[in-house]
């Protein structure tokens, strides 16, 4: 065996430990050999079951097609969610996703709930303002640092939601269409794997000229990357 075969196999190795990080196998020759053959067959069938998308005969990419894909559904969600508020208090669909993260996750700072919902901060006080001023949403001295203030979702808050949940929760239901359960659940792992590469890079607010060069430079991505 060449140096160059152990090269391979050692960078295949680390692969394999990068992209395992929620123990979707096991962490031995076992679970490394499983791994090869999922990565193999799913090879096979992508070639297999390519799709023919508009421009791709004159050169059109993968990746911008599933670019223009994903803001086509983007404002599609956002045609559902207007109609779900249509008749309600709310202005906006951020409005009832900002209360819906405080009632399911708790106490948060204005930062940590404006980073959860991966916007930027001056949009987030805004919206954070209104809720306030609905009296939907309250400021509190945190349990755990009387210096620090956190956002609590109010009574009233939870009243005005759970009139619009419902319309909230068909409008969701739309948005996954007429996918199968086993293709809804292929589509959050996809999907996952996307949020996991950009968010950190998100979280770094790197400025928008310096944006696409920096993340051409230092995150790894792309079959050129692998």
């Amino acid at each position: 065996m060449n140096f160059r075969t152990i090269k391979d196999v050692i960078q295949l190795l680390e692969k394999f430990d990068s992209e395992n990080t929620r123990d979707n196998y096991s962490d031995d020759v076992d679970g490394f050999r499983h791994w090869i053959y999922d990565n193999e067959i799913s090879k096979v069938q992508s070639v297999n079951d390519e799709p023919i998308w508009e421009g791709k005969e004159n050169g059109r990419t993968p990746e911008s097609v599933i670019s223009t894909l994903l803001v086509h559904l983007n404002r599609y969600a956002k045609t559902y969610s207007k109609s779900a508020i249509s008749d309600s208090e709310f202005n906006t669909q951020e409005e009832f996703i900002y209360l819906i993260n405080l009632k399911t996750t708790g106490t948060m700072t204005k930062m940590e709930l404006i980073k959860k919902n991966i916007q930027d901060k001056s949009t987030g006080i805004l919206i954070i303002n209104r809720l306030i001023k609905q009296g939907w949403v309250e400021q509190t001295n945190s349990q755990t640092d009387k210096r620090t203030k956190v956002l609590k979702i109010t009574e009233k808050g939870l009243y005005t939601l759970e009139l619009q949940m419902d319309k909230i929760r068909n409008a969701t239901n739309i948005v996954t269409g007429n996918l199968s359960y086993p293709e809804k659940i292929e589509l959050i792992k996809i999907l996952d794997k996307l949020d996991k590469f950009h968010h950190p890079i998100f979280s770094k607010n790197i400025e928008s000229p310096n944006l696409i060069d920096t993340v051409y430079k230092d995150y790894p991505f792309g079959k050129d990357k692998l």
